[in-house]
């Protein structure tokens, strides 16, 4: 037990032990909690059915949104019959394809992941990441495409947030580096950031460094190039609420000047023909966006083209086809318009329904775009535009064997503990009765301006089958209606978050949906604080918990892995005013003696360079010495996104549906039925 006093409060942390997990008694403790999860979990009645279900559903043949560079088009595509997605490249949109890269190949166990790739401007290389375990640590490495050889030269260690930005040469990019000496911290490691650019051909290690280390493991170094290659821009990031952008004419040379220097705002630039056009929430919640000349930058120069719209909030913006493609939220669910370089409305593109995109892609010079589009009850499709007619066509569609009008989705509003108006959606099977006990299971994020959209997740499918309902709570803290949103959902604001969530529990039982010991909670990493803070906080209104790659311990979060980078999000238990905040809420300090708590089951991953595995550990530890229900299930080779091989995949989520049917009484029988 370890006694301390902060602030004037005490502190108790009772199994600090488990933070070192490289010590023996921690590893033998780690080895003994999964093995007796994974031993409980095996033989549950549904599992079987379970497995053979997200078999069907999670081998599946599908394309991304592809990427166009000079004349080629790269994309990933899964397949039936392979364990990870491969990269793809194919001459014009009609033309032949051939494999790229193809992670499936590059270890005998499948744990080496692809991570970042970024092709040339001219389409003839490509700068692409490796992830051993699925971690976020990377090596940076390029590949030529016209002989298919990956150079030997062109390797960078320290790729961790590397994004490689081309230039219009394509022999080069910018790229930000972290340094690999272990004698760092890992929590300080951010503040290390650099921006280096590489030619090809040269040595790594003398890379000259563009933008040096701010010094601060808070923020996040950032870079992209025009693609003109004229103006590069730098991006200091201060958590998920603001940014200073920096700006250098490459042609001209000199020092980099201050663009916008944010103040509570945020500020995304983007250059083509010698303007900028900037999205921003400065004196705007929703975002709206102005436009400038490059070569007289200044802010009162700056002129509004795009104005806020009070009723959606504008999530980003591309120039394709010469035109503006705005991407809006409206009630959490997608909608595309186009506007003229001026800001002048085009048309809003017509969607196959309500539900998600990420937007337009393609470049600034050609009419063809790409976009997807999926809703919880269609698979993700691919659709190709003419941005000059609007004119769109299928281009790719995900075929699984579920039938779409087996289910209903509705969108409902409840209010939370303040009175706040909160969206939350509700996916059923068709046709299902209210009958004040039907077993539910409530997901929910709430932090980081992310917001939780209508998507089709193969994971719902069998619950749903079976007669559950599935319901997303649009939560504060999330991005769906703006800054202001977010705002009243982080920092001080951050209980609002678990507010919302109670009250969506509370809503389901007193709208005669359910009851509460037939509800169950997920969520993962801020997720799983949410989940966490809900068990802790209101027990008696849930009947079970999964927990996912989660932060918990609330007082310490920020001395490990990323965490001092979320300081602007949660605070920091170094100042006194957000110690108390913190302290209040963090669901490892607020476990009692004598409290009944829901049966948890903990989803953990023994390489997660993200969010310590010690806040899983500590708080599944602190549950059973109480006496509580909780299991702890460890991934191995496996980072904060768990692994990222189909097989995997499909063993975790037979292993938390099946804990769900048997927690919440839902007969498996129906397993299937929308095939």
């Amino acid at each position: 037990m370890v006694q301390e006093s902060q602030h004037g409060a005490d502190v108790s942390d009772p199994f600090r032990w488990l933070e070192d997990e490289k010590a023996k008694p921690v590893q033998e403790w780690m080895s003994a909690q999964d093995a007796g999860a994974r031993a409980r979990l095996a033989v549950l009645p549904a599992r079987e059915l379970l497995e053979k279900r997200f078999h069907e559903l999670f081998y599946s043949e599908a394309i991304s949104v592809p990427v166009k560079r000079g004349g080629r088009l790269f994309y990933l595509r899964t397949f039936k019959d392979r364990e990870k997605a491969i990269l793809y490249v194919r001459e014009g949109a009609e033309g032949a394809e051939r494999v790229l890269l193809d992670p499936n190949q590059w270890s005998a166990d499948g744990t080496v992941s692809l991570g970042t790739w970024s092709p040339s401007w001219d389409g003839k290389k490509l700068a692409f990441a490796k992830k051993p375990n699925a971690a976020d640590e990377a090596i940076l490495y390029v590949l030529d495409l016209d002989s298919g050889a990956i150079s030997e030269t062109d390797v960078i260690a320290g790729a961790k947030y590397a994004h490689p930005s081309w230039n219009a040469s394509s022999n080069g990019f910018f790229y930000a580096w972290l340094p690999t000496d272990a004698a760092i911290p890992a929590s300080e490691r951010p503040g290390y950031t650099e921006i280096r650019f590489h030619k090809l051909g040269s040595d790594p290690a003398k890379d000259p460094v563009i933008r040096g280390r701010t010094g601060d493991p808070s923020t996040f170094l950032n870079a992209h190039l025009s693609r003109d290659g004229r103006f590069l821009f730098v991006e200091v990031a201060r958590g998920w609420n603001e940014n200073d952008v920096y700006m250098r004419d490459e042609r001209e040379g000199g020092d980099f000047v201050p663009l916008a220097l944010g103040k509570d705002a945020l500020y995304s630039v983007q250059a083509w023909k010698d303007q900028l056009f900037i999205v921003t929430n400065e004196g705007a919640p929703n975002y709206r966006v102005f436009k400038v000349s490059a070569g007289h930058p200044e802010r009162q120069d700056w002129k509004e083209i795009v104005p806020e719209d009070p009723k959606a909030a504008l999530e980003g913006m591309s120039i394709v086809g010469g035109q503006l493609a705005l991407t809006y939220l409206r009630d959490a669910s997608t909608e595309l318009r186009l506007a003229t370089l001026d800001g002048a409305p085009v048309r809003t593109v017509a969607l196959p329904g309500i539900g998600t995109s990420g937007g337009i892609a393609g470049l600034e010079d050609e009419d063809d775009g790409y976009f997807d589009f999926s809703s919880f009850a269609t698979t993700r499709e691919i659709h190709r535009i003419s941005i000059g007619t609007g004119a769109t066509s299928r281009w790719a569609k995900v075929e699984l064997p579920v039938k779409a009008d087996a289910f209903e989705v509705q969108q409902v509003f409840y209010p939370s503990k303040d009175g706040t108006r909160i969206s939350m959606f509700l996916v059923t099977r068709k046709g299902l009765l209210k009958d004040g006990a039907r077993p539910t299971l409530l997901y929910g994020y709430g932090g980081f301006n992310i917001s939780q959209t209508p998507i089709f997740k193969a994971g719902i499918i069998p619950f749903v089958e079976a007669g559950g309902i599935y319901a997303v709570a649009n939560l504060r803290g999330g991005g769906e209606y703006g800054t202001k949103w977010h705002d009243a959902g982080r920092g001080h604001f951050k209980q609002n978050v678990f507010d919302d969530f109670a009250a969506a529990a509370e809503w389901l039982a007193k709208s005669g949906y359910t009851r509460a010991e037939k509800i169950a909670i997920y969520g993962g990493s801020n997720g799983g604080l949410l989940v966490g803070a809900a068990m802790t906080q209101h027990p008696e209104l849930y009947g079970a918990v999964v927990c996912a790659v989660p932060l918990l311990d609330m007082v310490r979060y920020h001395l490990f892995g990323s965490g001092r980078t979320w300081i602007p999000e949660y605070g920091t238990a170094e100042k006194e005013d957000d110690f108390k905040v913190l302290h209040a809420y963090s669901p490892y300090h607020r476990i009692k003696a004598g409290v009944r708590y829901p049966p948890l089951l903990m989803l953990s991953a023994d390489h997660d360079d993200r969010v310590d595995p010690m806040h899983a550990r500590k708080f599944v530890a602190l549950l059973q010495e109480h006496g509580a229900d909780a299991w702890l299930r460890i991934e191995a080779n496996a980072g904060h996104g768990g692994a990222d091989q189909t097989k995997k995949s499909i063993e975790q989520a037979a292993d938390l549906y099946s804990f769900l049917f048997e927690k919440l009484g839902l007969d498996p029988k129906g397993i299937g039925s929308a095939r």
